[in-house]
């Protein structure tokens, strides 16, 4: 695993321009509690990492619906600090905080720190919730929760640190490792929506059923006329109920159910890029290599190396 540059470069800053969601507030948030950025990435797939230092004495950290969820790992210090309506509960090193995008909080932060934020979207649990739980995304949130414990998560946080984010491999390994940091917060974190029963979507049946169909027709062209006949509904009530049960309408699910097969495929096997395609759904290795560059920001033989290296560090 390649260690961090002894020199870093200029750290970027998230602006507006380039902002898919609002992190200025919560890098001016820290600034104004004399925290400093000493790194920070986007990482593709609208997740983003930064890593964050505090030498001064204490001060008051306001959170206002910051509208993007944050997991934040302390990687050293932070013993003084704690959440005003949690008195007597004080960080640690591989402590960790889950922070709803809809949360307000206020913090008094003590003494010296060093932690790593990863911001991400609720949208970021959507597929996750369907596949790995074979929950609807609508029905589960992110938990709130100050200073808990899961060892899995902390280490991979903390490997984290050991990439070199301005490197597109590294860059490429760490939005791997990030992912595999929210499945595993999904299934330790994740809680049912309090409020009304849901309604409008599908029955967990039918949608068990067009889940089933759609990765075991992923090498074919399916149409939404084919999904309506799945469902038993027709093709106008089964794309309005796909998006509400699938959080995506039904091409975008598509389209990312074969990025996804593509993505372990080249993780778990050696097959040719044209092989991959085909088992994928892509008319050839040039389609195939354009939509996952466009997706990943990185070739697919890149990606594939990359996940080596991973396996070898």
């Amino acid at each position: 695993m390649s260690r961090r540059p002894a020199d870093p470069a200029p750290v970027p800053q998230p602006d507006a321009a380039d902002t898919p969601f609002g992190l200025q507030s919560v890098c001016h948030t820290l600034s104004d509690a004399n925290a400093t950025l000493e790194r920070f990435a986007w990482l593709g797939d609208h997740l983003a990492i930064a890593e964050w230092t505090r030498i001064t004495d204490e001060a008051e950290t306001v959170y206002e619906q910051p509208g993007h969820h944050t997991l934040s790992c302390y990687l050293n210090g932070g013993y003084r600090t704690e959440r005003q309506k949690l008195p007597g509960r004080f960080g640690a090193p591989s402590r960790l905080c889950a922070l709803p995008g809809d949360h307000e909080s206020r913090w008094w932060v003590r003494g010296e720190m060093h932690f790593m934020h990863l911001y991400f979207l609720p949208e970021h649990f959507t597929r996750r919730a369907v596949q790995e739980l074979d929950r609807e995304p609508r029905e589960l949130t992110l938990a709130d929760r100050t200073y808990f414990e899961d060892q899995r998560i902390a280490n991979l946080c903390q490997s984290l640190m050991f990439e070199r984010w301005d490197d597109p491999d590294g860059r490429l390994r760490t939005n791997e490792t990030a992912h595999e940091v929210l499945s595993l917060l999904l299934q330790a974190q994740g809680v049912s929506r309090a409020g009304a029963p849901l309604k409008g979507g599908l029955s967990s049946a039918t949608r068990r059923r067009l889940h089933d169909y759609i990765d075991s027709h992923l090498t074919q062209s399916i149409t939404l006329g084919d999904l309506a006949d799945v469902a038993c509904l027709s093709e106008y009530h089964l794309a309005r109920m796909f998006r509400v049960s699938f959080g995506a309408p039904p091409h975008a699910w598509i389209a990312r159910q074969r990025l996804d097969r593509a993505r372990m495929l080249l993780r778990t096997t050696g097959l040719p890029l044209a092989q991959v395609a085909v088992q994928c759904g892509y008319a050839n290795a040039s389609h195939f290599s354009h939509r996952f560059r466009e997706a990943f920001g990185a070739a697919p033989a890149g990606f594939r190396q990359a996940v080596r290296e991973i396996e070898a560090a």
